[in-house]
């Protein structure tokens, strides 16, 4: 990236438009996974202050940082304790991965409803929804990818037979150097723009549904 490019992401206006969008994107996706957790009777996340919309219980520094700088981010993992939960472990896990990406998507389409429906004579404001509405469509599908630690990683384990998914959990610990890898060569990119296109491709579908019944 040119040093110019970067120095207006940290001092130029488009800092006051992705900081907001961002925060709102990474609270409510890990807020998302506690509060499923804790009705599932874990309140693990519940004792450590994280069923909150405080973004700065959320948030990870570097994290948010790489969001910001190269488009791909974290936040502090919401701790989660499956045995505490009431019934099936492994479904119970499912659950709470798919919380997450699930409360972007219903963001993400609050967010386009709210661009086509209300007049925004703010740009400032107007710039935050379309990011808000971006980064919630991307870190939902980003999270859906099936490499741990990443929530799809949870899916793929409830689907698999127990012994692939014991096999499974053992890579766990070299999912991350994988994502680095592929977030580096730009592979990801090439996976995660085509099922973004499909994911915006649904939320359309249904913002067009909904305002034709309004």
């Amino acid at each position: 990236m040119p040093v110019t490019n970067l120095m207006d992401r940290f001092f130029g206006l488009d800092m006051l438009y992705r900081i907001p969008a961002l925060l709102l994107a990474l609270t409510v996706h890990e807020l998302a996974h506690g509060l499923v957790a804790y009705k599932l009777g874990d309140n693990t996340a519940q004792q450590q202050g994280r069923l909150s919309l405080n973004p700065l219980r959320h948030i990870d520094p570097i994290g948010l940082l790489a969001l910001w700088i190269v488009g791909f981010g974290w936040a502090k993992p919401v701790p989660v304790n499956p045995f505490k939960f009431k019934g099936n472990k492994r479904l119970g896990l499912l659950l709470v991965g798919l919380a997450g990406p699930f409360a972007n998507f219903l963001l993400a389409i609050l967010s386009a409803l709210l661009l086509v429906t209300v007049p925004w004579r703010t740009p400032y404001l107007l710039a935050i929804m379309q990011l808000t509405f971006i980064y919630n469509v991307m870190l939902g599908v980003f999270n859906l990818l099936p490499i741990p630690p990443l929530d799809g990683s949870k899916v793929l384990q409830f689907i698999l037979p127990d012994r692939l998914a014991y096999h499974y959990l053992r890579f766990e610990r070299y999912g991350i150097f994988l994502l680095v890898l592929l977030i580096f060569t730009r592979i990801l990119e090439r996976i995660l723009y085509p099922l973004a296109d499909f994911v915006l491709g649904l939320i359309a579908t249904i913002v067009i549904f909904i305002t034709g019944m309004m």
